[in-house]
């Protein structure tokens, strides 16, 4: 924790200010030293050091007047106090002015070495914390956030979420993978009253149990082995903001339990902890499964799934929403090819248009990009798709022998001729192991060999076969 990192010492007697650095020489960080408050600060400006030791009785400038100095400049960064005249009136006044600890001389060495640990790790949390209020600030209204789409699902979705952004109330997203659900939640968080408070998401199928009940409630230190300090959850993090917890279905019973605590109550225990922690977290959970199959065969609470069902929105899947694929094709070859003029030919788009998707969004985004990438002369074809250019080709078959007149009973049997006759070539013309492979009784085989006039005397690979 301390190695790289750049350490500040200020302490107006050189020989403490050199045993703190002999101390320190075998952790591989950068010490720099100041005398006096006067030459901390100015330390501070010039080399931004990631802790501060500072004693209090200093010249010039004394040690709380340059506490109060340098957190001006850096407010989150911790200085670890200390003085060999020690009164409660002094500790008192040097937290409040947002020192990080206090200590008083002669201080035990190993105390030393964990209190600067545990206010760099402080320090990194506080890092963390800023780096995703940054990511929720930096949120850009472009065409990335935008949810494509014109059908009336969508449009009913998007009124949904124009009423609902703005409340408090707790909203649960179902829909397939790859049909968009984080993007619903994003949405909504972009335009609630919290837009500009943290926004964070985790995936509850991602962690074992024990990892994403810390990574949810934080823990405390010493909770179990390798907590060597306490850590804020998820839940902390997001306080005055909103969680997204996808898939909530994965989430454990024994979580479930804690997190409708949250729901009821507003507050919870870290891992460890004996002290409630109070939040005010607005929760918008999503499940890719049919939640109502879920409570019903006991993977999610009843009681939790009533405490998150209170507004609903069920994203459709792609196949029933046609009409948004060519909307969203015009989007992915912008996004992923704005300089080009590419083309989508009516054929290929009927073709795109008869797939099933079962990938949804996801797929057809890859499609495209994959597209994009194999595409000639600006023009996008079904072989650049490979995906499912070999189905395609085989519905194609079939819609030509209807087009042709051919009944669709005539078109099966010579489909079922076909299947047979491969077979029995595979093995070899033995008709026993045809059967089997087929899964099939043989007798039933015989009988189809007889209505196709199917002629069995083919030369072998082998004299062992039976007819």
């Amino acid at each position: 924790m301390i190695k790289n990192k750049t350490i500040l010492i200020v302490d107006d007697e050189a020989f403490m200010r050199k045993n703190i650095i002999d101390l320190l020489s075998s952790r591989e960080c950068h010490t720099i030293e100041a005398e006096d408050g006067r030459e901390a600060v100015d330390r501070v400006r010039e080399h931004k050091p990631d802790i501060i030791l500072l004693d209090i009785n200093l010249p010039r400038m004394d040690g709380l007047t340059a506490l109060k100095e340098i957190k001006k400049i850096m407010p989150d960064l911790p200085i670890i106090v200390f003085t060999a005249y020690g009164t409660s009136e002094r500790a008192i006044q040097a937290m409040k002015a947002g020192a990080y600890d206090y200590l008083e001389k002669p201080f035990e060495l190993d105390e030393f070495l964990l209190i600067i640990e545990r206010a760099l790790e402080f320090s990194e949390l506080l890092d963390e914390v800023r780096e995703l209020r940054n990511k929720v600030s930096s949120i850009p209204d472009n065409d990335d956030t935008q949810i494509i789409g014109a059908s009336p699902q969508m449009k009913e979705i998007f009124k949904l979420i124009g009423r609902v952004a703005p409340s408090d109330a707790t909203v649960l997203i179902q829909g397939e993978s790859g049909t968009g659900k984080e993007m619903i939640a994003d949405a909504i968080q972009r335009h609630s009253l919290r837009k500009h408070r943290p926004y964070i998401k985790i995936n509850c199928g991602g962690f074992a149990e024990s990892i994403l009940e810390s990574e949810i409630f934080g823990h405390e230190k010493g909770s179990f082995t390798g907590a060597i300090a306490r850590r804020q959850g998820k839940f902390e993090l997001a306080d005055g903001g909103t969680i997204f917890l996808d898939e909530i279905n994965s989430m454990p019973p024994s979580l479930q339990v804690r997190l409708l605590r949250v729901l009821q109550q507003k507050s919870f225990y870290r891992v460890g902890g004996e002290e409630p922690v109070h939040v005010d977290v607005r929760i918008i959970a999503a499940t890719n499964r049919d939640v109502e199959m879920e409570v019903k065969e006991g993977r999610l609470r009843e009681d939790l799934f009533y405490r998150l069902n209170v507004i609903r929105i069920n994203l459709p899947p792609l196949v029933e929403r046609k009409e948004d694929i060519p909307l969203l094709i015009k989007h992915f070859l912008q996004k992923f090819s704005p300089d080009k003029n590419l083309v989508v030919p009516y054929k290929e788009m009927e073709k795109l248009l008869m797939y099933s998707w079962p990938g949804n969004v996801r797929e057809l985004e890859n499609t495209i990009h994959s597209a994009i990438v194999m595409a000639r002369e600006n023009v996008i074809t079904i072989d650049d798709l490979p995906i499912f250019a070999k189905g395609m080709q085989v519905n194609q078959a079939l819609e030509e022998h209807l087009k042709r007149g051919i009944p669709l009973k005539k078109i099966l049997a010579n489909i079922e001729k076909d299947l047979i006759i491969s077979a029995l070539k595979n093995n070899n013309w033995n008709q026993t192991e045809t059967a089997r492979y087929l899964q099939i009784h043989r007798r039933f085989l015989y009988s189809k060999i007889r209505e196709y006039k199917i002629s069995v005397n083919q030369p072998r690979n082998s004299i062992n076969d039976e007819s």
